[in-house]
């Protein structure tokens, strides 16, 4: 018989959420809304496990002058309930900064602001929250034949506990991916941990830098160390002739409409592809065009004042590195001739991107009752719940990891609001029991 909850905790939870990042924010925040208008009795029971001990979001690139990419409008909750006391104008407003941030006329916050304004709606709904628990498996709970419930085991500095939950939402987020080979240290750096990595540098000359990639964060790696350290040179390593400008155009960003999850969910796997190959260029390794326009006017004024610092090693690629003591030797290869150049410097960053975690990395028993497509891709339904066999009755659902039955918004902001209302509608409509009658199943015997 599986491990029942401590006797000061809910017996089943109606839904635990593993991670605590902006999606489990806002699927927290759409909880706490609907429970206040339908009252204690109708209420959804939940609860997330965050392993960070507080709030953080890609805290290692909040560069003081980044801006966001997506309109403020698409925050946590105005694009499902644009009267919420959460929204981003709310947290504007309790800053004193409302009438400022309306004077500035600009659609995209400082990226440094908006994640104060995660923290600041996470902190609103921290009774749904433990931080500093970390969940280290899930496993299967059978009634008759059939899961009923999933036990969550989860990893705190008290020792292990077990909480038993209906339906799981998983929002653990993305993870650094550097090249095969490379490990992330004190002279090679993923661009996640950019800013922390920086301060170790304090009190030391470093001469200099090479950056490789290039999207949004290696072309603000590659401005912010430029000025960040004035006497060191940088250099920028990709494979194309230069950055290429993110198509954010008026039409184009159709490809983030609420709509447009449909139409990607419903489309023939070959439109799928064809969707991604024409719209992949709105989001992926592209560049603001005004930071585009900044570097290159930079780089042309150190031309003509004979100062140059800033280095683009284009049409090449990194082919080698060499830890030595306090340096780091970059090898660079011409995709044109093949010739090498060899640079010796103080830090490699890697702007290489990011993989989702394996969403059925946890779940033990559980994943091989989730289907499959022919790809080995896990299949996911319109409400974002795992396809799973008949005998699965409890739901698992995503927020990240939907790119191939979703579209590019799976790992974006663009459609959280929207997403969490949606998974949010598929628990009420399959229906929740609650933790009274499930108390009384498992006092009885019946679960097994």
């Amino acid at each position: 018989m599986s491990q029942v909850l401590p006797a000061d905790a809910p017996l089943v939870h109606d839904l635990i959420g593993i991670g605590f990042g902006p999606s489990n924010v806002a699927m927290a925040i759409a909880l706490d809304e609907h429970n206040a208008r339908v009252g204690r009795e109708q209420a959804v029971t939940a609860h997330f496990f965050e392993q960070q001990p507080r709030f953080g979001w890609h805290r290692g690139m909040l560069i003081d002058d980044a801006t966001m990419q997506v309109s403020f409008l698409k925050d946590l909750v105005t694009l499902r309930n644009p009267a919420s006391e959460y929204s981003f104008l709310c947290y504007l407003q309790s800053k004193g900064r409302l009438i400022d941030f309306i004077n500035h006329k600009s659609l995209f916050p400082l990226r440094v602001e908006f994640h104060d304004y995660f923290e600041w709606a996470a902190a609103k709904v921290d009774d749904q929250v433990s931080y500093g628990h970390e969940v280290v498996g899930v496993e299967p709970v059978l009634r008759d034949g059939e899961v009923d419930w999933l036990d969550v085991t989860v990893r705190s500095p008290e020792g292990l506990a077990v909480h038993r939950a209906r339906n799981l939402v998983i929002g653990t987020g993305l993870r650094p991916l550097l090249p095969d080979g490379v490990t992330s240290g004190e002279r090679l750096w993923h661009n996640s941990e950019l800013l922390a990595k920086v301060e170790g540098l304090a009190g030391t000359k470093p001469e200099r830098f090479v950056v490789v990639g290039a999207g949004q964060s290696a072309a603000e790696n590659v401005a912010y160390l430029h000025r960040r350290f004035p006497e060191a040179e940088v250099c920028a390593v990709f494979s194309r002739y230069g950055y290429s400008p993110a198509d954010d155009s008026a039409f184009a960003n159709r490809i983030f409409d609420p709509q447009a999850v449909d139409d990607y969910f419903e489309a023939p796997e070959d439109v799928k592809r064809r969707l991604m190959d024409y719209h992949g260029n709105t989001n992926y390794s592209v560049v603001d065009i005004d930071l585009i326009d900044d570097l290159y006017r930079q780089s042309y004024q150190e031309k003509v004042l004979g100062t140059e610092r800033l280095r683009f090693l284009n049409v090449a690629r990194l082919t080698g590195v060499e830890e030595h003591g306090d340096k780091v030797t970059a090898t660079v290869t011409s995709l044109v001739t093949g010739e090498e150049t060899r640079l010796d410097a103080d830090v490699v960053v890697f702007a290489t991107g990011y993989r989702q975690a394996d969403p059925l990395g946890l779940l033990g028993d559980v994943a091989e009752r989730c289907l499959r497509d022919d790809e080995g891709r896990v299949r996911v339904e319109r409400d974002y719940r795992i396809a799973t066999e008949a005998g699965v009755r409890c739901g698992i659902y995503l927020q990240g990891g939907t790119e191939h039955t979703h579209g590019i918004t799976s790992s974006l902001l663009s459609n959280t609001a929207i997403r969490v209302g949606e998974i949010l509608d598929s628990l009420l409509d399959r229906g929740l029991k609650s933790a009274s009658d499930e108390a009384r199943s498992v006092a009885d015997g019946t679960a097994r």
